[in-house]
């Protein structure tokens, strides 16, 4: 077997052991395997909670490298992420190569790792500019330590949310024209009730559908800007859970997905304040909405348990 074709084959072992590991996820592991097997940097776009950590903490495990976590923020100076030389010695033994403390930026390229910053456009413009020569040259000149050249594996990998703009900045073409892109929503319900059941331990069929049917409407109403993310789905079958055992309430046994007539109001109640606590500080209405997120999700707890069941045919 050729070089090429032991790579191919060792790319396809790797993506068959990602999809096992990433629920509905299998589009986005081929793409982002494709541009960072092909040397590419790459920016993923899409709002928190759609395995985007987990699909580069994933790769890299199977890769053995390391994983550079950045978080972008007003306090991500170019120094913080290329490095800086330790003060204490500077005034000592003056500048030199020794007392230098490598960012984040140094150490990815050393190790070979995918430096992945989060948030990225809430970094400063500056910031963002220091890596394009890293993205384009894979090499960056510190003075008085010297040049540094990232080892084959180094990846600039990138995520923002586009739906979030406070406190951003806009990105330049330069940071464009440098990377691929990726865009990655949410789930289907199948594979967030799957992620549900697998994050929460939660083996009742009831609680885990009626905890992801809830949130994902959240992302439906024109009324919030921006609904939870699975991450919601997951606290409120684990308040449901808990506040259940609590008030000696029983889960109903009902396996279908949409909820059926009858439900018990003990159980129903459950899942309106399992609802408020897990999802109330998650959603963010629109500024046109007058109501509080509270009463949103009352709204959506009766359209889910009670409207849409008696709406149902019979049987």
């Amino acid at each position: 077997m050729t070089r090429a074709l032991q790579d191919v084959a060792a790319t396809a072992q790797i993506r068959a052991r990602i999809a096992e590991r990433v629920v509905g996820r299998e589009r986005e592991v081929d793409l982002l395997l494709a541009a960072v097997s092909a040397g590419r940097d790459l920016m993923l776009e899409g709002p928190p909670g759609t395995s985007k950590s987990t699909l580069l903490g994933t790769i890299t495990a199977e890769w053995d490298i390391p994983l550079v976590f950045v978080e972008g923020n007003a306090d991500l100076t170019p120094s913080r992420l290329v490095g800086h030389h330790n003060p204490a010695r500077v005034l000592r033994e003056d500048y030199s190569a020794d007392n230098f403390v490598e960012g984040p930026l140094i150490e990815a390229m050393r190790t070979g790792g995918f430096l992945y910053i989060e948030e990225f456009n809430r970094a400063p413009e500056d910031t963002l500019n220091t890596l394009l020569t890293a993205m384009a040259e894979r090499v960056i000149t510190i003075p008085r330590v010297g040049s540094v050249t990232a080892l084959p594996t180094f990846r600039v990998v990138a995520s923002l949310n586009p739906y979030d703009n406070i406190g951003t900045t806009r990105l330049s073409t330069s940071v464009h024209d440098r990377m691929c892109r990726l865009v990655v929503t949410y789930q289907d319900a199948e594979a967030e009730r799957e992620i549900v059941k697998r994050r929460s331990g939660i083996n009742s069929a009831r609680v885990i559908a009626d905890a992801v049917a809830v949130t994902r409407v959240t992302r439906e109403r024109d009324d919030i800007r921006q609904g939870s993310s699975v991450r919601g789905a997951i606290d409120v079958a684990l308040l449901a859970s808990e506040l259940a055992q609590m008030r000696g309430v029983t889960l109903p046994e009902v396996d279908s997905i949409d909820p059926p007539r009858g439900l018990p109001e003990d159980y129903t109640n459950v899942m309106l304040d399992a609802m408020l606590v897990a999802l109330s500080g998650r959603i963010h209405l629109d500024d046109t909405a007058f109501e509080t997120p509270e009463a949103v999700l009352r709204e959506i707890w009766q359209d889910h348990f009670i409207l849409i069941p008696a709406a149902a045919e019979p049987g």
